[in-house]
């Protein structure tokens, strides 16, 4: 199994470090060419959502993605992930991905003071710590889409066929229970 990792922006260090403690190959998606690499599943870290967009346009990689995404590929989002892959952004205009049947809130929690961390139960996961970090949350899914987790009655983790997305980063903490999860869709 290889897992690529959006490296343009964002958190994606901390990702290769659980994938790394878990024994699972990866590689960093930064220039077109590395699409061209086989790869199972994909990681979309947290980040600036809106440069990550821009990003993914200028570098070319963004309709490549896509259309991966919507023929099946595997797909996990923290925070910026999440929003790149949302039907709709209740606050901002800018839609990318879409591939999620879920309206999204931007920053829902405030700036950076109204970060977080708490503890949580994530259906089919268990308890898990959660870092919440200038993060977004679901404000209403869709049909397609299923509710994994709720913090203070807001969604913070979906799933859809083979997308996943949390707005908290388990990235950030010793626990690989959401990345082990994330893995075993992909098998």
């Amino acid at each position: 199994m290889v897992i690529a990792v959006l490296a343009v922006q964002g958190s994606f260090f901390e990702h290769e470090r659980i994938l790394d403690r878990l024994g699972v190959e990866y590689f960093e998606i930064r220039h077109k060419s590395d699409l061209g690499r086989d790869f199972d599943g994909l990681i979309l870290p947290g980040g600036e959502s809106t440069t990550m967009g821009k990003l993914l346009r200028e570098l070319d990689l963004f309709d490549t993605l896509k259309k991966k995404i919507i023929d099946g590929l595997p797909v996990y989002g923290t925070c910026a992930g999440m929003i790149l892959l949302s039907s709709r952004l209740s606050n901002d205009d800018n839609v990318y991905f879409g591939t999620m049947d879920m309206t999204v809130r931007r920053n829902a929690y405030g700036r950076q003071l109204g970060s977080f961390e708490t503890v949580a139960d994530v259906k089919g996961i268990g308890e898990v710590p959660m870092v919440f970090i200038r993060a977004p949350y679901i404000e209403s899914i869709g049909e397609k889409a299923e509710a994994l987790a709720t913090v203070n009655g807001n969604i913070v983790a979906a799933r859809q066929g083979n997308q996943l997305v949390t707005s908290f980063h388990p990235e950030l903490t010793d626990n690989t229970k959401v990345h082990e999860y994330f893995l075993s869709m992909i098998k």
